[in-house]
């Protein structure tokens, strides 16, 4: 069971300590030292923070670049993530998508605009959750440079870099008919995590602080999923190296992503109920897990990766079937879903 009491884990009440002034009380000077001294060197980094711009290394001479923002409100709830919980999730997101493409992340740029009343120590954690995602998800990956500003509403910008160690990026458009479609990483947890947040913690249109002790072990380990997903970043490259023919990571939901990769390739993907797991539904509309969606051929899926289902040729206005029959419109699109009350 994940410890949601842990440090850091969920935001806390309590009297600030006296060294722990408000972003608006300090100079940017020593915001930015609270977080370069949480925030070793990375591997591939010639030049890291402290000038103009880094120097990362790219070995191969392709480099492998994602972008990523979230936004309080849309994206995240305060009195859900901690700055821990933050800073590791902006991480593994933009990980995950470096990772997708069969590359091995090497850098990141974080862009941080905070209101004037959060604290110090919100910054100094939120940098802690961006060493620990890295140390844990992509070693030798570090926070290299970025940019600090003030704002009524917390953002957290970040882009990633890759290195794709010589081999062609893998992409959503190479799925083959007969290619099996396969998954590595959790699926639907995250979102079974955000459903429980706003079902357990959510009153009056607002949300409410996480109550750890009242939780099940269940419902504490989708919440963590969702506040701190920990997709196979690892298992990007491996997939490259065996021959993977398309890829991605899916963010907005299984059936969403999948068709998107359809689309792209010109296929439709059809996905067997029984490999779903024991809660299909959760399987095909959460997405926050950022698990590894890829096609293989018949035969080559590497050691992590376990199958879903067939690549077939196109069925019109079916890019995605399960069992046979077609997905509606399941999964999140911030545009379609934009007057809905739940973050992404």
């Amino acid at each position: 069971m994940v410890d949601l009491s842990a440090p850091g884990s969920v935001p806390t009440a309590g009297a600030p300590a006296s060294d722990d002034p408000m972003i608006g009380e300090v100079s940017e000077g020593r915001v930015l030292r609270t977080i370069l001294a949480r925030t070793p060197a990375g591997r591939d980094a010639l030049l890291g923070p402290g000038d103009d711009a880094a120097v990362i290394a790219a070995p191969s001479g392709s480099v492998v670049a994602t972008t990523d923002t979230l936004v309080e409100g849309p994206d995240f709830r305060a009195a859900w993530s901690s700055g821990y919980d933050l800073g590791w999730k902006s991480a593994a997101v933009n990980l995950a998508d470096v990772a997708a493409m069969g590359a091995r992340p090497t850098a990141l740029l974080v862009a941080l605009a905070v209101p004037k009343d959060r604290r110090l120590s919100f910054v100094a954690a939120l940098a802690d959750g961006f060493r620990d995602a890295c140390a844990a998800l992509a070693p030798g990956c570090a926070v290299v440079g970025g940019d600090l500003t003030v704002s009524a509403t917390l953002m957290v910008a970040v882009t990633a870099l890759g290195d794709l160690e010589g081999r062609p990026a893998v992409t959503r458009a190479g799925a083959r008919v007969g290619d099996e479609v396969a998954i590595a990483g959790e699926m639907g947890l995250a979102g079974h995590g955000l459903s429980v947040l706003f079902r357990r913690f959510h009153r009056d249109g607002a949300a409410v602080p996480v109550v750890a002790a009242a939780l099940t072990e269940g419902e504490a380990d989708a919440i963590a999923a969702q506040l701190r997903p920990a997709p196979p970043i690892g298992l990007g490259p491996i997939a490259a190296i065996a021959g993977a023919t398309a890829m991605m990571d899916v963010s907005d939901g299984l059936a969403l992503d999948a068709g998107r990769m359809a689309e792209a390739s010109r296929v439709t993907i059809a996905l067997e109920r029984s490999a779903l797991g024991a809660h299909p539904h959760r399987a095909l509309a959460g997405g926050e897990d950022h698990a590894l969606l890829a096609t293989f051929s018949p035969g080559m899926l590497p050691p992590g990766f376990r199958p879903i289902g067939a690549v077939i040729s196109a069925v019109p206005d079916a890019p995605v079937l399960c069992d046979g029959e077609p997905v509606g419109p399941l999964g999140w699109d911030p545009y379609r879903d934009a007057g809905a009350d739940a973050p992404h």
